[in-house]
């Protein structure tokens, strides 16, 4: 009964924390079927999301800390997008009056609700690092992982290198997260790949709902590639690691586990093994 209890109360602080990326796969859905008038879907979608920016950090939901890391990964998926719709890899085929060089300006919001979501639920789950890598580690594995994103096309694709790489680097990592009172530990790997995993199912719901349309989906949709996780898994764990390192920064010391472990002796710890 209690392990039903901990999961319920689990998903619903998960939840809350999707909230922005709801609105934004609820507003897809809503423009997909219902022509508003005046503007163009995708200028809609960008009205939405702004709007929905403005009234979380208004309601509290989202700090001013946070905002300024979710414009930040607004910032590295919109540039993300250009050079990826100029090189083909997927495109927007419907007009809008904010579009750049064939990108809607809302796309950079899909990114920037994937840090939301990290935000959130870093500070709905209490989220803390147990033996993070250090700083001269993690910052050159993260620029490595985005820049392969665009060397690709010119170079050798080397994600597969950087996964083994990741594993290497994190393998001793993990995160502790609270659940009514009681902390629970994750394998920092496992956590990137179950992040991944899930936002490659919201891609598939995404392209349905014809928020961009790679190639093969020009006639009719069609289930996106399952090696496409791999791309999403590289991306959340760019997202993580720099969400991490500001948490880091902002606090100014180094996560230590022995320490926490005193602080926290009054709490029951139970290991998460997925």
């Amino acid at each position: 009964m209690r392990a039903l209890k901990q999961l319920t109360h689990f998903g619903w602080e998960q939840a809350l924390s999707c909230l922005f990326p709801v609105v934004i796969f609820a507003s897809l859905a809503l423009t997909q079927f219902v022509q508003l008038p005046f503007l163009y879907r995708y200028d809609w979608l960008l009205l939405i999301c702004l709007f929905m920016q403005w009234w979380m950090v208004r309601s509290g939901l989202e700090t001013r800390d946070e905002l300024k890391v979710i414009t930040l990964f607004h910032i590295i998926g919109l540039a993300l997008e250009l050079f990826k719709v100029h090189m083909g890899s997927w495109s927007y085929p419907e007009e809008g009056f904010f579009k750049i060089l064939g990108v809607p300006l809302y796309s950079g919001f899909m990114y920037a609700s994937v840090a939301s979501y990290l935000c959130q639920a870093w500070r709905r789950l209490n989220v803390n690092l147990v033996k993070w890598p250090p700083f001269l580690a993690v910052v050159p594995l993260a620029s490595a992982i985005y820049l392969n994103f665009f060397t690709h096309h010119f170079w050798v694709d080397i994600r597969w290198w950087l996964s083994a790489l990741v594993i290497i680097v994190f393998w001793k990592s993990s995160v502790t997260y609270e659940v009514n009172g009681s902390l629970y530990r994750m394998p920092l790997v496992f956590s990137f790949i179950l992040i991944g995993f899930f936002i490659w199912i919201a891609e598939n719901i995404a392209t349905f709902f014809g928020a961009w349309q790679y190639p093969n989906q020009t006639e009719a949709w069609s289930l996106v590639h399952l090696g496409k996780v791999s791309s999403w898994l590289l991306l959340v764990i760019v997202s993580f690691l720099i969400v991490a390192t500001l948490k880091q920064v902002k606090r100014n010391q180094p996560f230590d586990s022995k320490t926490y472990d005193k602080q926290t002796s009054t709490v029951k710890i139970t290991e998460q093994k997925l």
